[in-house]
């Protein structure tokens, strides 16, 4: 009993990343900024516990007020560790990031974030804009066989090419009903039928929580390399995919 309580432990929260040094050497020392963090993952406690290495880490999310971390004041209040000074929370959208100037960033932090923009295309450019060539982008995604998305088709690089093309807003609601019909509330903390889950995914552009796209190890890579970047590392770890990928603009 105790072994099979351990398995399932283990299985949602391993011990470690694998190769969690090469993505310390891509940040350490370094000034960088966070889209929608704090995230537990960077901490000592979680699988890439990244925060301890860095020099100083700005933080950006959607709103003065997020279902994950509650209401936010913009200005010197991004407390990422509590060992380090606290960097300049910004209240944007994360795919439009105009008060950061060009090559500002050593690196970019992203942890179950990317998959919450209707335009991630447009995301990832704007990253790289904000970011010093050969910079680095940590990523951290749903793994689609191992979430709620399983019932759902990986999106195809063409979807998000045709998206950011089309200039998509955050608005937009093109996946909505994919999510209801498909979403696998079992696996999902957050509701618990699915008239809660249509009222959450009608009320997105507040609570921000569809995924609005579904991703696995290929198209991670694929949008990635459309985006600007080289890929260095990536690693499958339960529900999660790690990326880390240099900017090559």
């Amino acid at each position: 009993m105790l072994k099979k309580l351990e398995e399932k432990f283990r299985f949602y929260f391993p011990k470690h990343l694998k190769n969690k040094n090469r993505y310390i050497k891509a940040i350490k020392g370094l000034n960088g900024i966070e889209i929608g963090g704090p995230s537990f993952t960077f901490s000592n406690k979680g699988l890439l516990p990244i925060y301890k290495h860095i020099e100083g880490l700005d933080g950006c999310n959607f709103s003065d007020n997020t279902i994950w971390e509650g209401s936010l004041n913009a200005g010197k209040t991004y407390i990422y560790f509590d060992k380090k000074q606290p960097g300049t929370q910004f209240i944007s959208e994360g795919n439009d990031l105009k008060d950061i100037k060009d090559d500002t960033y050593d690196f970019v932090l992203s942890c179950h974030n990317l998959e919450h923009f209707a335009n991630p295309l447009k995301a990832l450019h704007e990253w790289k804009r904000i970011t010093k060539k050969d910079g680095h982008l940590i990523l951290v995604l749903p793994n689609k066989e191992k979430t709620f998305d399983h019932n759902r088709k990986v999106t195809t690089l063409e979807h998000v090419i045709n998206d950011y093309n089309n200039k998509m807003g955050e608005q937009d609601n093109t996946h909505f009903d994919e999510v209801i019909n498909f979403h696998d509330i079992s696996m999902d903390a957050g509701v618990n039928s699915k008239d809660e889950l249509r009222e959450r995914v009608y009320q997105n552009f507040e609570n921000r929580c569809v995924h609005h796209h579904v991703f696995n190890d290929q198209f991670v890579k694929e949008i990635l390399q459309e985006a600007g970047y080289e890929v260095l590392a990536l690693d499958l770890l339960q529900i999660h995919i790690f990326a880390v990928a240099r900017n090559i603009k």
